[in-house]
């Protein structure tokens, strides 16, 4: 397996868990999975920045798995976790989302992938694989939670559609094939989607633009697109 972070046989998994029996059962699934190995747990995400920053770029983590930790210890700072992952470190979140502002920001940060403590364990190895292949994982649980974000416009499905699927790199004529409508009505979609935005203060002038707002609001991934019906769309 050829890993882009360094050389080794293995990815390189950092766990950050507060809670003992759980940090030592994530520890013990990554560990039991061909090609992974942990590369360092921590108490706080604090800890693990520390460590992380401390070590030579060559033995780093790949990937970390990241507890939010909102009922107990230091909260995550979704600036700091932003600065982890354009350094290049992937993250997974493993958290109860007790806290749906937290898990907002923590998106909007650009992590690869959210699952919760509840989800089966095989979803979460499948999660951390799909993480590890820069693709992203998000549960239909987050997507409620991202669906009651108060700073995220209010689109209509075909909006909601449009958006998606221009984001994703469609052309204006293949977003009006897969929706099944007009080029013109395609492009109203997309209009009032743009008119939506700015009228909560968050421009969107272009394909740019739609996708660093998509990505904020969690809808580029493949939970998104079934719920759309958008799962036959892959251009």
């Amino acid at each position: 397996m050829q890993h882009d972070g360094g050389p080794g046989d293995y990815w390189r998994i950092a766990v950050v868990e507060d809670h003992l029996l759980q940090r030592a059962r994530t520890i013990e699934l990554v560990n039991g999975a061909p090609g992974l190995r942990v590369a360092g747990a921590f108490e706080t995400f604090p800890d693990f920045v520390r460590h992380y920053r401390a070590t030579d770029r060559r033995e780093r983590a790949h990937l970390l798995i990241l507890d939010l930790l909102v009922e107990r210890g230091p909260a995550v700072d979704p600036d700091v976790l932003r600065e982890l992952i354009d350094d290049g470190l992937r993250v997974l979140v493993l958290s109860a989302m007790a806290s749906p502002v937290l898990v907002r920001e923590i998106v909007r940060a650009g992590v690869g992938g959210v699952v919760g403590k509840r989800d089966q364990e095989s979803d979460i190895l499948a999660a951390l694989m799909a993480v590890l292949r820069r693709e992203e994982w998000h549960t239909a649980e987050l997507a409620g939670i991202l669906a009651g974000d108060p700073d995220r416009p209010r689109l209509s499905d075909q909006e909601e559609r449009a958006l998606v699927l221009y984001a994703s790199g469609l052309t204006l004529a293949a977003v009006a094939e897969v929706l099944g409508v007009k080029p013109d009505t395609a492009k109203g979609y997309l209009d009032r989607v743009k008119t939506k935005y700015a009228a909560a203060g968050r421009a969107v002038r272009t394909k740019v633009d739609m996708n660093r707002e998509a990505r904020r609001a969690g809808l580029l991934n493949a939970w998104t697109r079934r719920r759309l019906g958008l799962d036959d769309a892959g251009r």
